[in-house]
């Protein structure tokens, strides 16, 4: 049975910065449905995408993979040959959990999960990557260097599919922005102290960045078609294509 997400429903005295422990791990499929809108259809997108991009014989990469839902449904929708999806995390807790995770659904595809950090992991010969909500958490002044090494290790024609939580560059706009995603957690039951703890933990980890930022520097490093695919509120997906 899911565990429900009740991590920041007392007061916390001192609260540290947000991090992907075991307690995240194992309320994370309710805390993601909950939190983040359209979750599920960027999921499901991902592997629409996976079978219309994926080469014969090639990596596909899920960076920051979390419990493997979109290395799940890469996997499911994957049917060219001699293929090898790479699920990456540097969360041991989030690892541990899709294994036994990914272990549960039988596939002939081969899954590579690794403990790694995907600053320093090496991108070759692929046709998709996936960043569902990964790089806001890297630091700032590591995501060209990242997002560099990813287009340089695509095949020509291979896809980029970055989820993302937005910010606006229109301040009144964001603002909406920002209230209509509260409004959607107290939809999904979270109070009012869980916002806002929450909110704070996640001030020095969740960075964001606008979409134009986005567009800007996929496009200066060389993707030749970029663009939105999908937001609601201030999340979304963008797909970047070599």
């Amino acid at each position: 049975m899911q565990e429900k997400d009740h991590i920041f429903a007392a007061p916390i005295a001192r609260l540290g910065d947000f991090c992907f422990d075991h307690r995240v791990a194992d309320v994370f499929p309710d805390m993601i449905k909950r939190s983040v809108p359209g979750y599920s259809n960027i999921i499901s997108a991902i592997g629409m995408m996976t079978a219309r991009f994926a080469q014969p014989h090639t990596r596909l990469y899920d960076l920051g993979c979390s419990l493997g839902a979109a290395t799940q449904e890469m996997r499911r929708n994957l049917s060219q040959p001699g293929c090898r999806i790479v699920a990456v995390d540097n969360s041991a807790a989030m690892v541990e959990r899709a294994r036994n995770h990914l272990a549960a659904f039988r596939s002939g595809v081969e899954v590579e999960l690794l403990e790694a950090d995907i600053c320093d992991l090496a991108i070759e010969h692929a046709s998709v990557v996936v960043l569902n909500f990964t790089l806001q958490f890297i630091a700032p002044e590591k995501r060209e260097a990242l997002l560099t090494k990813i287009h340089a290790g695509l095949n020509p024609g291979g896809v980029l599919i970055l989820s993302e939580k937005f910010v606006s560059e229109d301040d009144t706009v964001n603002e909406l922005l920002i209230d209509l995603h509260h409004d959607f957690k107290r939809a999904n039951g979270y109070s009012e102290l869980e916002i806002s703890q929450k909110r704070t933990a996640l001030e020095n980890v969740l960075r964001p960045d606008s979409p134009e930022r986005h567009k800007a520097r996929l496009k200066d490093i060389g993707f030749a078609h970029v663009d939105m695919w999908f937001q609601c509120f201030n999340f979304g997906s963008m797909v970047a294509i070599k």
